[in-house]
Order: structure tokens, then C-alpha cells, then sequence
């Protein structure tokens, strides 16, 4: 069995201090070090007693290949990479390398990759929080990756609106790339749309720029530079490259306070119960202060004064661009509580509405799922509903859903379940729960299989509970009341579901809370599954 070892080690952006102390043990822990030179410079006061193997730039499989050399030759071998061996790295070659000889680890050189921060990190860090949503990460060199597929990659994830890190952006002899890549980006993203360049980060000649897409190219871009793009909600604030976690804010339905978009939730008025008791200190008066140059022009001009060319240079961010968000309200439609059917004009409207963008899901409760950018849900509202629509909250509420009353001819239990829905139908509970109404004995739609069954029958109601419709497990509610009188029928409901509302857990189903606090109001649970036990006749 083979002795030597390779460990594949990133070790970040190139100072210490960012460096895990997994990687550093691992150089210290080898018999030699194989890398390409200006890596090897940056971990220079690690490798000082080691053997060491310097390449240039494109010769990263001559490197692999000798690190396998020396590895079945007992030698425990770094390959270094900076940033993430994984990542643009030396890791994938290596396992290339050692595939053609038909490696296996069971019997083969040891391998170990070792991780490191990726320029994608280290660079975001210095330029706020651009990488907070969804990001890919894009080599713009084509020596190992044909241009065309490069340029296909680009449009995809402008297309998509990822944020994009671009590596390997521009070199001496490689300098349309960055430019084709420009525009493609532009025929999908706004001009203004933030962009960080971000050269040798945390590394003694460190440049960061803010700028914009439209400008990004007056600006120096290099191999050492990690170009990171916006995307469109991606905002400058305070110097700050800033992506929020999310482009949506969802209007609920039957709330008076909707939810707060990013950065609202920390204003001190958004919390009454703090010790500040929603009181904002930072909008009393202050006296006066007199003007001033902004941060950037004096640390320039302190560093035009010392001489200092190594030091960070600060480039003025442009003015913060506007902040862009999507609002989308999600809401669920039926042509009523019991009504089956819709009209020509019903169906217009809602296809009006929807638009291309839109979407519209049948659901098996017998509602439609309407989900749709807009920032005027109310508007909506009150078109659908003075269409004949009933427009209702989705979620974890309830859903009261009826039989057509055979189309309307049995009209008997009707008032009852549009007031059910009336009073019940949205609240908030602890999980979603369905409230299913039969208005005649056959129980049709199958109300004893909801969380709560009433069915209609001889002028009375028999009530069933806790059902549970899917599963191997499966059964209908337990019958709790029978000939329940129409009188009393709403406190008796209205008392099991505030009863639920009050002690149930966050997402426990009805049939688990009615199992675990075992009486509701004055109804005993039993146990309504039975497992049947199948002889094997193989037996």
C-alpha cells in the first residue's frame, strides 16, 4: 500500500490571518510544496525548510502530475491553491491525474483537500453584503473552457438574476472577454446595477472599487480582480454593497399589518417591547455639525501625503441607486362557499388579472391558488368580489369548503355554511385546517374525512372530528355529536376551533392535538385507526 500523500490545500486569500489552521498544518506537515510562484510568495515563512517546485501561470496540470510523482514516491506533497482548492483550484486535476492512473483510495496515495475562503467570499466581505441571495461564480478565462460555452453561462445567470462573481476577468493578452461580458449583462440588468472590483483582497496591495455596470470598464481590471455584480435588488447604502435576502414581500389577506420589507423590521418604532420602547434616540435634536469631506477624499488625500502605494486605495461608492422589490399577493378564489360553477365574465377577469406572469393552482380543497406580483392587493380584492369571486387568506387557516347542495336544490343547510364561513373561514390556526359541510346524510364531498365533518341531516347536524386523509394510517373523523340542534350548532363549532387556536401547538394537525389533550369541549377522543394484521400466505 502506498505511503506518500497529497494534501490539496486552499489557503484563501493569501494572509495568515485568513488562513484555517488545518491548511497551515498541513504545509508545515509536508515534505515538499508544489504551487504557482506568486501563491508560493504568499506563503513564503511557511515553506522555508520545505522542497519547493514553483510553475507559472497555465501550468496547472504539470503541477498535478508532479505532485502525484512525488507522492507515490513516499512523500507527503501541498499542492496549494489561494482561495478554495475546490473551487478554480488544484483539487479537481489532482483526482484527473490520478484517474489516469487508476487510482483507488482504499490502496492508493492518501488525498486530502483542505478548504479555503474563495475569492467570492473574502472579496464580499470587503464590499458589504452583495452575495446574499442566490450567486454563481463565472471564470471568464477560456484557456481550459472554450468561449462560446463561457458566453452561454453568462447570459443564463443574467438571465436568471444571479448575482455573479466573474474570476480570471482580464489579462494581458485576454481583454475582450470582460467587455462581451458587459454586454451581454446589460441587455438584462439595469445600468445603474452595483458592481464591487475588488483586487488582491486582503493582501498588502488590496484596491476596492464601487462602482456601477454602465462604468465598470473605466476602471483597472486585472487577473488579480474578483468582479462581483449585482443583482436587480442589489443597493449601495453608506458605502455598502448591499444584496437583501429576498426580492418578495407577501401581502396576507385579512391582516391590518403587513409584513415589513428589509431593514423596516429594525427600526426601533417596529418594536414597542424593546428597552427603548420604540422610541428612535437617533431622531432627537442634535446641534449642528459643521461640513465635512467624506471619509474617502481624506483617506486618499492622507495616502497621496505618505507616498504609500501598497496601502488600500478607497474609491468614492456612486450615489445609492433605488431600491427594488417585488411584492406578491397570494390569495385563494371560488366562485362561493357552495357555488361549483363560474361565468364567461368571472373567467375574463381573472385572466385580466393574472396576466403572463401570474400563476393559478386547482387545489383539492375546491379553491383556486392565485399567486401574483402586485402593490395593490385591495384593488384586486374588490374587483374579484364585486365579479361574484369569494376571495379568501391562504396558509395556515381555515378553509371551509361545502357540497353544491346538489346544485342548489337542497337549500336546507345552506345558511349554515356560508355562516360558518362567514365567522371562521381565515383565522389563523396552529396548522392548516378544513371545515367540510355535507348538506344531506350520502355526505358526498366527503366531509367526515376533514378536520372537521358536519353533515346536514333531517333538519340537525351529526358533527365527526380529528379525520386524517392521507397516510397508510388513514381514517375518517371520530362522530362526536349526532342530531346536534341547529341552534347550537356555531358555539359548538366556534368552541372547538378557539379551543385549538388557544392550545394547539405551531404546526400540530387537528387529529394530533385532539389525540394529545384528548377532550375538546366535553368530546372524548378515541382511537379511530385499527391496524389489520395480514397473515403471509408465503408463510
Amino acid at each position: 500500500m502506498a505511503t506518500g500523500k497529497i494534501f490539496v490545500v486552499g489557503f484563501g486569500p493569501g494572509d495568515e490571518a485568513h488562513m484555517t489552521h488545518r491548511a497551515k498544518d498541513a504545509i508545515v506537515e509536508s515534505d515538499s510544496v508544489i504551487g504557482y510562484k506568486t501563491y508560493m510568495d504568499l506563503v513564503s515563512h511557511l515553506i522555508k525548510d520545505k522542497e519547493i517546485v514553483r510553475t507559472g501561470m497555465t501550468e496547472e496540470v504539470s503541477r498535478a502530475r508532479e505532485a502525484v510523482r512525488q507522492a507515490e514516491s513516499g512523500k507527503k506533497v501541498a499542492v496549494i491553491s489561494s482561495g478554495d482548492a475546490g473551487l478554480y483550484g488544484m483539487a479537481g486535476l489532482v483526482y484527473e491525474v490520478l484517474m489516469e492512473q487508476e487510482w483507488r483510495e482504499e490502496d492508493g496515495i492518501g488525498v486530502e483537500i483542505i478548504p479555503g475562503v474563495s475569492a467570492i467570499n473574502s472579496c464580499a466581505s470587503l464590499l458589504g453584503a452583495p452575495v446574499m441571495h442566490d450567486a454563481c461564480t463565472i471564470s471568464l478565462s477560456d484557456h481550459l473552457t472554450p468561449w462560446e460555452l463561457i458566453k452561454k453561462r453568462v447570459e443564463a445567470a443574467a438571465q436568471a438574476d444571479f448575482v455573479i462573481a466573474l474570476y480570471n476577468p482580464k489579462s494581458g493578452r485576454r481583454t475582450r472577454q470582460i467587455e462581451e461580458t458587459q454586454r451581454i449583462l446589460l441587455k438584462y440588468r439595469d445600468p445603474k446595477t452595483p458592481v464591487g472590483l475588488v483586487k488582491s483582497a486582503y493582501r498588502e496591495r488590496e484596491h476596492i472599487v464601487m462602482t456601477d455596470l454602465a462604468r465598470m470598464l473605466d476602471y483597472e481590471i486585472g487577473m488579480l480582480t474578483t468582479v462581483i455584480i449585482g443583482n436587480n435588488s442589489t443597493f449601495y447604502y453608506d458605502g455598502k454593497m448591499i444584496t437583501p435576502r429576498g426580492y418578495q414581500r407577501k401581502y396576507t389577506l385579512g391582516e391590518d399589518e403587513q409584513s415589513l420589507k428589509p431593514a423596516q423590521r429594525l427600526k426601533p418604532e417596529a418594536e414597542p417591547w424593546a428597552m427603548h420602547g420604540g422610541v428612535d434616540d437617533r431622531k432627537k435634536k442634535t446641534a449642528p455639525q459643521p461640513t465635512r469631506e467624506s471619509t474617502a477624499d481624506l483617506a486618499n488625500e492622507a495616502l497621496s501625503m505618505v507616498g504609500d502605494t501598497s496601502a488600500t486605495a478607497v474609491q468614492e461608492a456612486p450615489a445609492p441607486s433605488a431600491f427594488k422589490q417585488t411584492s406578491v399577493f397570494e390569495f385563494a378564489l371560488s366562485p362561493g362557499v357552495w357555488k361549483k360553477s363560474v361565468n364567461a365574465s368571472q373567467l375574463a377577469l381573472l385572466a385580466e388579472i393574472i396576466g403572463d406572469q401570474g400563476e393559478v393552482t386547482y387545489t383539492p380543497s375546491h379553491y383556486l391558488r392565485v399567486s401574483l406580483e402586485t402593490e395593490e392587493p385591495q384593488e384586486i380584492t374588490r374587483k374579484l368580489e364585486s365579479e361574484g369571486w369569494l376571495v379568501s387568506p391562504v396558509g395556515d387557516v381555515i378553509h371551509v369548503k361545502a357540497c353544491d347542495f346538489c346544485d342548489g336544490e337542497k337549500t336546507g343547510g345552506i345558511p349554515y355554511a356560508e355562516e360558518l364561513k362567514e365567522r371562521l373561514g381565515g383565522l389563523k390556526v396552529p396548522k392548516v385546517m378544513k371545515i367540510g359541510f355535507n348538506g344531506c346524510g350520502m355526505a358526498c364531498y366527503g366531509a367526515v374525512a376533514d378536520d372537521i365533518g358536519i353533515v346536514y341531516r333531517r333538519g340537525a347536524f351529526d358533527v365527526f372530528l380529528g379525520a386524517k386523509a392521507m397516510g397508510r394510517n388513514a381514517h375518517t373523523g371520530q362522530p362526536v355529536a349526532e342530531g346536534l340542534p341547529p341552534e347550537r350548532l356555531m358555539d359548538t363549532i366556534v368552541s372547538i376551533v378557539d379551543e385549538y387556536r388557544e392550545k394547539g401547538m405551531p404546526n400540530e394537525r387537528f387529529y394530533k392535538f385532539f389525540k394529545r389533550v384528548q377532550r375538546i369541549q366535553n368530546f372524548q377522543y378515541q382511537e379511530m385507526f385499527t391496524p389489520v394484521e395480514v397473515n403471509n400466505p408465503c408463510e
